[in-house]
C-alpha cells in the first residue's frame, strides 16, 4: 500500500524559497506532527550541504536508531557524502534511489540502493516499494523541483506550507505545476506573521 505523502515547505510571500531567513526552528518542529517513517528529499538539497555535512558533528550509533529513513533521489549519482548523512544521527539510515542509468558506484560503497525506473528514478515506483517495506507515511522536504514533480504526477496527499512575511523578488517560484486542486485544512498564524497553511491534494 502507497504511503501517505506529506509536502512541506518553507516560503515567502511570492513562492521562493530561497533569499530570506526561513524559520527553520518552527519548520522542524512542525515536521514532528507526522511522525514520518521516511524522508524524502532530492540531491540538489543534499549537495546545497556538503561543506556542512563535512564539518558536522558526528552522533553515536544509539542516536542513529531512533529518526526515519532518509531516501535520497539521486538518478545522477551525484551524492557523495553518505556516510555524513548516516552520522548526523537525524535518521536511522540512508537510502540512495537510482535508476538504472545512474553511473556505476565505487565498489565498495556501503550505501543501501533502491533501484527504480530506467533513465530516471520512477518516483511511483519508489513510493510503492517503500509502502511494501512498511512505510505507513513519507514526508517530502524539497526546494521545490522534487514537490512539483510529485504533484504532476498525483503523488502527493497533503501540501504544508511555512509561509514567512517576506517578499523576495528573485529567482524562481517554488512549483510551477498548474492544475492541482487543494482543498484547505488548517491555519495557524505565529509571531512575527509566520502562517502554517495545510492542504490536502484532491
Amino acid at each position: 500500500m502507497r504511503p501517505h505523502v506529506v509536502a512541506q515547505v518553507a516560503v515567502s510571500l511570492d513562492g521562493r524559497t530561497a533569499g530570506f531567513d526561513a524559520d527553520l526552528a518552527r519548520y522542524y518542529a512542525m515536521a514532528t506532527l507526522w511522525q514520518e517513517d521516511v524522508t524524502l528529499v532530492g540531491a540538489d538539497t543534499i549537495l546545497a550541504q556538503e561543506s556542512m555535512l563535512r564539518a558536522a558533528h558526528r552522533a553515536d550509533s544509539d542516536a542513529r536508531s531512533a529518526g526515519p529513513l532518509l531516501a535520497v533521489v539521486d538518478g545522477r549519482g551525484r551524492v557523495r557524502e553518505w556516510d555524513a548523512l548516516r552520522a548526523l544521527g537525524h535518521w536511522s539510515d540512508v537510502l540512495a534511489l537510482y535508476a538504472d542509468q545512474t553511473p556505476a558506484r565505487p565498489p565498495d560503497a556501503t550505501t543501501r540502493e533502491l533501484v527504480a525506473g530506467y533513465e530516471q528514478v520512477d518516483l511511483e515506483e519508489v513510493l510503492d516499494r517503500l509502502g511494501e517495506r512498511g512505510a505507513r507515511v513519507v514526508r517530502v522536504e524539497s526546494g521545490g523541483e522534487l514537490i512539483a514533480v510529485l504533484l504532476e504526477l498525483g503523488l502527493v496527499d497533503e501540501l504544508a506550507l511555512l509561509v514567512h512575511p517576506v517578499i523576495v523578488g528573485a529567482g524562481q517560484p517554488w512549483c510551477g505545476t498548474t492544475g492541482v486542486r487543494l482543498e484547505h485544512a488548517g491555519t495557524e498564524v505565529f509571531a512575527g506573521g509566520v502562517v502554517w497553511s495545510r492542504y490536502c491534494v484532491s
